[in-house]
This record gives structure tokens, C-alpha cells and sequence, in this order.
């Protein structure tokens, strides 16, 4: 049953001459709506105020424990009497609950409203108890061993008389090759004879052998696999009470839209490239609260997310900055539950690039030097193809080759090398490969940096669950090298320049930004920090060798922040 009237806050705010938005928020990239800000500093000053439960959220100096953040969200509604006021939730569980005072409820609590899933999970553990039993038993594991040595030592003893009767056969050749030489007749027969009698006997020891191992491997199999047979037949049984417990949890996630039409979670995510709801589908801050406003008849006005506490170890999220909902879990839902809303334009779609030039800096029969400007493609994107290269395409139509040597962010400006011909691209490549092109980029930063100059090493993956966005992973990251130099400290920022070693995607964005790089964003970062005017991120200087004369060429462009 969803709960009523307590879920739904009034503004302790004097917001009368807050004007409305004319839409409602775009959730995957938006600037908060006064309104929405509102709702959060209102929400946030109850999580440090309340005192009727407890969260570790890692911000406090005091506990010995590792605490950990959270991502709550607000939705700023008009109830059916048209009176304003705002929704709460949060992403998960918070103090161990996935119900909370104040906040929304869960789409669908498994913990309280679905006595199969608390039957099935007492089901699946009483089997994940019995296959424990069986892994720990010292009889099973004392078998398991005994027959990995039997084994090895079957294979080594077989190889070991393999190698023996090679040299024997090969000793035989050698006597009949001398026999032939010094023997009579009558007695190269008779030497035929022995030998021929000594290779029977050892390809029969041999057979003979390998039986006896196969004999002896095969009695301590048998007694093993009355283990091992037994406790595959419980790990299928617990994989297949598992999947049918998910399929039936998820046909439980019913989500409306603005026109009251509901459907389930595993339909809403048919059509993605894993056809499947990854783990916590629908724990999300925004289908909650989406979901409790359509079940109590509100009208959404405007939503924001904010993370509160510490950052997780991969991804990077700043305590108290807005987010935008995330791709990967998401994206299928809220697709769905904004049908019937009107919704700000989707700005990804929008060209950044309109009224925007690229400006030369050098050019000859074999290359150029641009520089590209902020909010710039540097080659076609998935709905938007105007970009550097659809440009130098226009403008050189003769050029051979792939023409783009590197690439720079879309919102990152500065220095690009553009080829005319195939061999200057190879060439051009080739340095960059090799890394003997010197590049320099110039930044600012949200925050100090204490050291004056230093190396980030933080290996670097895409999160599959939030593209484009890049996680730090030691697991299955991508090694990720960047040397950095202080130029400048005022007003709470800092002046840098970034030397990347290695070109991974959005490199410098995280080992600026992450908590184990420089823990500071950079300025203007709507990925990993706060949107402002631009990313506050130039390629600035470069040297390289000419792809045909092989000269040194250097060339720096000051950045406009």
C-alpha cells in the first residue's frame, strides 16, 4: 500500500515568487530548477538534522567506520488542489531500509508486500547452506585433492616413461644403424630379434602402465564425484530458484506513466543491447518519486539529484553536487514513465557547434593545425555529425586518409592535428603511438591542490551502467598515466597544466576529479563536477616532428579562461 499525505513536504521556503518552469526537467543533463535547488538545501539540512535513524555516510571524522554515500533525489509537485510542495527519495537502501520517514516508498518492497520472495529466499538459502556443507566437508576436500596429485602424477609418470622408451627406440636404431656395419648376418638377425622383443615389452609396460594409472585415478573418482555430483545438481537447482525468483521480482516493478499506463520492468528493457534489467533497476531516485506522484495524482513541476556523502571508490561523486539520472538503469524507465510530460529539449541532441569556427594555425600540402573550440565535436557523433572532421572533409574534398590524427572532447578546446594525405596521418599516428609528441594542457581547478607538481596513475574502464562516463578500476582498467604542474592558487581554484602520458577517454576529467587523483574537478566539468559556461580544459601547447620534413614544429594557443 502507498503511503499518503506524510510523503509530501511544503516548502519551509518562501518560494510564492518563484516562477514555474515551463517544462519539466530533462533528467540525463539538466541545470536544477530554483525550485529543485530549494527542495534539496530543504532536504539536506533534514539529513543533518534528523535524528530518527542513522547512516554512516562517511563524513564525519569521528567514526571508526568506513562510511558510504548515497544519491537522493527531490520532485517538486502540485497535489490535486493545485498546492505546491516537493517529494524525497533515495537511490537503494539508506540505514538499512529501503523505507525511510518523509520519503517515498520503494516501487515494489520485496522485504514486506511478497511473502513468495521471502519464502523462495529462505528456500535459497537453505540450499546455499547444504552446497557450504558439501565445499567445507574434509572427506570431499581431503578427495578433491588426493585426485588432483593422482592425476598430476599419473600424467607426469606416463611422460616420464613416454621419454624413456623415445631414447630406448632411438639407442635400438643406433644398434641396428651399428649392426649393419660390424655384425654378420647371422648375428644382425639375432640382434633384430632382441630388439624387436625389448620394443614389444615396452610398448606393453606402457600399455600396461597407463591402465594401471587410469584404474587407480578412476577408484578415488568415483568416490569423489558422489560429492562433486551431488553439490552440481544443488548449484543448478539454486541457479534456476534464483532466475525464476528474479523474473517474478521484476514482473512485480510496474511503472506508470503520465497517462496512467503501467508496464513491467522486464518489457521496458527488451529493446537494449542486454535485453535485461541490470541489478537495481528501479531503485533509482527518480522512478520512485515519478512513481508515487502519478499514485497520488500530483503534477511533476521539476526533479533534481544530489549526491550526499562520500564518494564510492570508482565512480566519482562530489558530496552535495546535482547528477543526472544514469544511462544504464535508468534511461529504459524514465523513457517510459515521462510519456504524457512535457519535457525540456534533450540539449545532447542539439548541435553545440552552430556559429562556432575552427581556426588554422598552420597548413601545407600535408597537414594542418587547427584549433578546435569548446562544444566541438572532433568526429560525428551518433546523432549529430557536424564536427572537425565533417568540416575539413567540406573544405579539403581531395584529402586521402582518415584526416583526424587525435581527438579532443567535445567540450574540450586547444590543439588538433589534421592530415591531408594517408602517409602524413601513418606518420603523424606513429608519434603519437610511440609517444614522442609532447602535449601540454592547461586547466583549472575547483579546489587546492597541495603539491606543487606530481604524477596520477589511476587506471581507467568506461562504466558500462552510465556511458560516456569512466570509472577508476584496478580490476579491468586501462592504464591511465598523467603528470601535472601548479601554476597558480587564488580564490579556492587552481591554475594547472596536465601533461597526459597515456590517451585515455576523459583521462584527465577523472584523475582531476577522483577522490585518489587530484580530488578536485575541473571548473566547468558536467560530468565529474559543476556545469558552469565551459570546461575550463585547453590543449594548449604541442610539438611534434613534421610528417614530410621532419622538422620540429611547437605551437601554443592561450587558452580564453
Amino acid at each position: 500500500m502507498v503511503a499518503k499525505e506524510p510523503c509530501l513536504q511544503q516548502f519551509t521556503s518562501d518560494v510564492s515568487k518563484e516562477a514555474l518552469p515551463r517544462k519539466f526537467t530533462f533528467p540525463f543533463y539538466y541545470d536544477p530548477h530554483p525550485l529543485a535547488i530549494t527542495a534539496a538545501k530543504e532536504l539536506q539540512e533534514h539529513l543533518q538534522t534528523q535524528t530518527a535513524w542513522q547512516h554512516n555516510f562517511g563524513l564525519s571524522t569521528t567514526q571508526t567506520e568506513e562510511g558510504f554515500g548515497k544519491m537522493f533525489g527531490v520532485l517538486v509537485v502540485k497535489n490535486k488542489e493545485g498546492k505546491l510542495g516537493y517529494l524525497s527519495a533515495f537511490s537503494g537502501k539508506v540505514a538499512d531500509t529501503n523505507s525511510l520517514p518523509k520519503f517515498v516508498p520503494p516501487v515494489f518492497d520485496m522485504l514486506s508486500e511478497d511473502r513468495f520472495f521471502q519464502q523462495e529466499k529462505v528456500a535459497l538459502n537453505q540450499l546455499s547452506k547444504a552446497i557450504e556443507a558439501i565445499e567445507n566437508d574434509p572427506i570431499f576436500k581431503e578427495l578433491q585433492q588426493e585426485l588432483t596429485e593422482k592425476t598430476a602424477e599419473s600424467t607426469q609418470d606416463i611422460a616420464h616413461e613416454k621419454a624413456r622408451l623415445q631414447l630406448a627406440k632411438k639407442a635400438r636404431k643406433e644398434q641396428r644403424t651399428q649392426g649393419e656395419k660390424i655384425l654378420s648376418k647371422e648375428a644382425q638377425i639375432k640382434l633384430l630379434v632382441r630388439l624387436k622383443q625389448e620394443s614389444l615389452h615396452a610398448k606393453f609396460y606402457r600399455t600396461e602402465l597407463q591402465i594401471d594409472w587410469q584404474r587407480r585415478v578412476a577408484i578415488i573418482a568415483v568416490k569423489e564425484a558422489v560429492f562433486s555430483n551431488k553439490l552440481n545438481r544443488l548449484i543448478a537447482e539454486r541457479k534456476q530458484k534464483s532466475a525464476a525468483l528474479q523474473v517474478h521480482i521484476m514482473s512485480q516493478y510496474q511503472f506508470l506513466n503520465a497517462h496512467g499506463v503501467a508496464k513491467e520492468l522486464i518489457s521496458l528493457f527488451e529493446n537494449t543491447t542486454t535485453q535485461q534489467p541490470p541489478a537495481g533497476a528501479g531503485e533509482c531516485c527518480a522512478p520512485k518519486l515519478l512513481q508515487y506522484a502519478y499514485q497520488q495524482d500530483f503534477t511533476p513541476i521539476a526533479m533534481a539529484e544530489f549526491w550526499w556523502g562520500k564518494s564510492p571508490n570508482s565512480a566519482i561523486r562530489k558530496h552535495g553536487l546535482f547528477y543526472p539520472a544514469c544511462q544504464g538503469k535508468c534511461k529504459p524507465i524514465l523513457t517510459h514513465m515521462l510519456e504524457g510530460l512535457r519535457t525540456d529539449d534533450n540539449p545532447m541532441l542539439q548541435n553545440p557547434a552552430i556559429g562556432k569556427e575552427i581556426t588554422v594555425l598552420y597548413e601545407d600540402d600535408a597537414m594542418l593545425v587547427v584549433h578546435k573550440p569548446a562544444e566541438f565535436l572532433s568526429v560525428p557523433g551518433k546523432e549529430i555529425q557536424d564536427s572537425v572532421y565533417t568540416r575539413m572533409k567540406q573544405q579539403f574534398p581531395e584529402a586521402t586518409g582518415p584526416m583526424i590524427v587525435h581527438r579532443l572532447d567535445m567540450s574540450t578546446s586547444g590543439i588538433l592535428l589534421i592530415s591531408k594525405t594517408a602517409a602524413a596521418n601513418k606518420a603523424l599516428q606513429k608519434q603519437f603511438i610511440q609517444r614522442t609528441i609532447q602535449k601540454r594542457y592547461l586547466s583549472v581547478l575547483e579546489g587546492n591542490i597541495a603539491q606543487d607538481e606530481g604524477t596520477i596513475t589511476l587506471p581507467l574502464r568506461v562504466d558500462l551502467e552510465d556511458r560516456p562516463r569512466q570509472l577508476v578500476c584496478f580490476e579491468h582498467g586501462k592504464n591511465a598515466e598523467t603528470r601535472y604542474t601548479v601554476l597558480s592558487r587564488e580564490n579556492n581554484q587552481t591554475r594547472i597544466h596536465l601533461f597526459p602520458i597515456t590517451g585515455r577517454t576523459h583521462q584527465l576529467r577523472v584523475h582531476a576529479a577522483h577522490v585518489l587523483g587530484l580530488n578536485c574537478p575541473i571548473v566547468g566539468d558536467d560530468l565529474y563536477g559543476s556545469k558552469k559556461n565551459r570546461l575550463h580544459l585547453q590543449a594548449d601547447w604541442i610539438v611534434f616532428k613534421h610528417p614530410t620534413t621532419q622538422k620540429e614544429m611547437t605551437f601554443h594557443v592561450p587558452a580564453e579562461f
